[in-house]
């Protein structure tokens, strides 16, 4: 930081130095003045002496301010204004201004945001029970005419509307997760049957067989929220899956005590070049484009609610070898402990 300032005032330490010369150069060639060569090296050697001392007067002054705002940046808080450092020179008061004038601008804008996501949000959630009620008397009504060839065709489409309008009512309930959160004991095979026989009616229409493999293994978990991951992870291996192809349903406990759920499909695969982004907001992938039905969003929303309840996703997959998504459910949930 000394090197810093030094550089800072170059052109006054310049500026002392020059005129030093000069007065050395007038006292050289005036022979008015008789001073011996000894007397005037000293004489420069005082002021140079008096000089660096004054420099380090004045860069414990003038830095103090700087240093005190440098250690505030690296470790900035919410109350970051009011642990500002006292200013004494005008560009400090000046600079200081200018933060407090930055903070409360955009406290201000955080703020209008903030009251305008909440507006959407509500509007949102309202939108979604306003359009699931429709939904419910079209279901009922095609549960009644099963056996109308026609309504079973439109069964597999108001399917697809129903998973994407519970999957925006999820989205809008992301942010309060933790306030709508309950841990219990479930069986996992249990959780994944509930979201088979959501998805039948799809799993009808491309004769797609589901399978269970392995003993019921049961978690502590939060039973709305890990149906939402299952369902994201089933629905993508249904999408992807060929016609009278097979999705198998394995759980596995670890030797260490994890219990491991896999869903397994014949679908195409995914290149090694795409696996790292499949979790990505927004990323289709090769198979994606090719079958213009992704959106980007189940995994990514997957992932952000695996992290959140402290289940494992991870992925398994080769080309023309079908695709393996994991759920790994530790031993003890770590949400329990901060809830506690």
């Amino acid at each position: 930081m000394l090197l810093r300032y030094l550089a800072d005032r170059k052109s006054w330490i310049v500026f002392y130095l020059l005129s030093l010369l000069f007065v050395d150069l007038l006292l050289w060639i005036d022979r008015g003045i008789a001073i011996q060569a000894v007397s005037m090296l000293y004489l420069n050697m005082l002021l140079l002496v008096s000089m660096a001392i004054f420099l380090g007067w004045r860069f414990r002054k003038e830095m103090k301010f700087g240093r005190a705002v440098a250690e505030l940046a690296e470790k900035l808080e919410e109350d970051w204004m009011e642990a500002l450092p006292p200013a004494y020179f005008y560009h400090e008061k000046a600079a200081n201004r200018l933060l407090r004038a930055a903070g409360h601008w955009y406290s201000h804008k955080l703020s209008d945001s903030s009251r305008a996501r909440t507006v959407e949000e509500e509007y949102v959630a309202a939108w979604v029970h306003e359009v699931k009620a429709p939904l419910t008397a079209m279901k009922l009504t095609i549960d009644t005419l099963r056996s109308d060839p026609t309504l079973r065709k439109i069964e597999s489409e108001w399917l697809r509307i129903h998973l994407l309008i519970d999957q925006q009512l999820y989205i809008s309930r992301l942010p309060s997760l933790e306030a709508d959160y309950l841990l219990e004991e479930t069986g996992i095979q249990k959780l994944a049957a509930l979201e088979v026989r959501e998805l039948a009616s799809w799993c009808v229409e491309k004769n797609i067989a589901v399978e269970f493999y392995g003993e019921e293994a049961y978690v502590r978990t939060d039973r709305k929220w890990c149906r939402f991951i299952i369902r994201q992870l089933l629905t993508n291996a249904v999408k992807y899956s060929p016609a009278g192809g097979m999705i198998l349903l394995s759980t596995t406990v670890l030797p260490d005590g994890p219990i491991r759920i896999t869903i397994k499909d014949e679908g195409p695969g995914i290149a090694p070049h795409d696996l790292p982004r499949i979790f990505d907001k927004g990323f289709t992938g090769g198979n994606g484009r090719l079958l213009n039905a992704a959106t980007g969003l189940g995994l990514y929303l997957a992932r952000i609610v695996a992290l959140k309840i402290g289940i494992s996703l991870t992925v398994q997959s080769e080309l023309q070898a079908g695709t393996a998504m994991e759920m790994t459910f530790p031993v003890s949930n770590s949400f329990e402990s901060v809830r506690i």
